[in-house]
């Protein structure tokens, strides 16, 4: 059996070439808790410099991986203040990466599309421009490949163009790469090609058929103190103060890998009560021992909001469970509170799929600079 502890997360992570040899720099924008640059640097890339909003993200970054992170906003930065930052002159950088908060262009989302969250894809191109990396790399949900999000990709692919970048896109599933979670999320990969002759390809497919689980991931955890405290030798490893008695009622009534369809009609919401059609079925849900997980939002600390229920106890996963399910080793420590983090690991890239990605830049970047074709996949 293939366990996804801490030590074999710590194995999955260990850097993919010598650095000694050659240390390719990346800048990360809207880095949040660091699961991008954990990844990055796992395949071998220096992090020059990292930005993001929320202070306590930026806390958490500054604790586990240096304190080149700043906290601002993306719409208050130049590219000359982030080089400066960075210690590196205009096309200095390989990598310059992130992703812009996406909830405006989730396919889940109702309502105004004209969310001021949409623009920041385009600050981000405004600094790919300021910047000159040789790559950039974007993720966002799959959303930003639909109708709302192609007048964007559009006038990415239109700025890019005018500077020389070959754009590749993919919609890729985390658990195709290792990653013990279902998540689809678009990558967008920006290649300076002045021959305008590709060496970038996204990476092959390593778990399409035999996946990691939540077993495989979190099945040799602890159970944590049933009072709510920290576990003791698990950081972030503490369930929530308690679940009220009507949701800890209808979570005994849910098997592993169910939701709200297996609770009585008494125990159901108003808006389920014969609505078998309703779009939200994994509320209320615990997850499968053997499957991987359903995607970790930014409130799977609660089973309300999805089939974040723990496949066996009667409780919410706790943070520590989540950064087991996005490949986040156990020393890495997430700053304030159990919503603040649930929120850091779930907006993350999960680390190994960066490693992924990033480890095929660099691949591309050797073959460019070699003047060598890579093989079509």
């Amino acid at each position: 059996m293939q366990l996804l502890n801490q030590r074999s997360c710590d194995l999955a992570l260990e850097p993919m070439i010598k650095k000694e040899l050659y240390t390719p720099k990346a800048i990360d924008l809207f880095c949040g808790a660091g699961g991008l640059s954990l990844g990055l640097t796992s395949a071998g890339y220096r992090i020059a410099a990292a930005l993001d909003n929320d202070p306590i993200a930026t806390r958490t970054y500054e604790r586990a991986l240096g304190s080149h992170v700043d906290t601002a906003s993306i719409e208050e930065v130049s590219g000359k203040e982030i080089l400066g930052r960075a210690n590196l002159g205009r096309g200095d950088c390989m990598l310059l990466a992130g992703g812009p908060p996406c909830q405006g262009f989730s396919v889940q989302r109702r309502g105004d599309r004209e969310d001021a969250r949409n623009g920041l894809v385009l600050h981000f191109m405004r600094l790919v421009e300021e910047v000159r990396p040789q790559f950039f790399l974007m993720e966002n949900v799959g959303g930003l490949l639909s109708k709302h999000g192609k007048p964007f990709l559009k006038e990415m692919a239109e700025r890019a163009a005018r500077l020389n970048y070959i754009i590749h896109i993919e919609l890729l599933d985390a658990a195709d790469y290792g990653v013990p979670q279902v998540r689809k999320r678009a990558f967008l990969v920006g290649e300076h090609a002045p021959d305008l002759i590709p060496r970038f390809r996204f990476p092959k497919r390593t778990h399409s058929t035999r996946r990691v689980t939540v077993r495989d991931a979190i099945g040799d955890l602890p159970t944590p103190p049933a009072d709510g405290s920290p576990h003791p030798g698990i950081p972030n490893h503490y369930r929530e103060a308690r679940l009220s008695k009507l949701n800890l009622e209808r979570i005994r009534h849910v098997p592993p890998g169910g939701g709200r369809e297996h609770l009585p009609v008494h125990l159901q919401l108003a808006c389920h009560v014969n609505n078998p059609g309703h779009r939200h079925m994994d509320v209320y849900g615990r997850l499968s021992w053997d499957e991987p997980s359903v995607t970790l939002t930014a409130r799977f600390d609660s089973f309300t909001r999805g089939r974040f229920g723990h496949p066996d106890d009667d409780r919410s996963l706790t943070v520590r469970e989540g950064a087991r399910l996005q490949t986040f080793p156990d020393h890495f420590v997430f700053e304030g509170n159990r919503e603040q983090g649930a929120r850091q690991v779930g907006n993350a890239v999960p680390p190994l799929l960066a490693q992924r990605i990033g480890a095929a830049i660099i691949e591309a970047a050797a073959a460019r600079q070699e003047g060598r074709l890579l093989a079509l996949p």
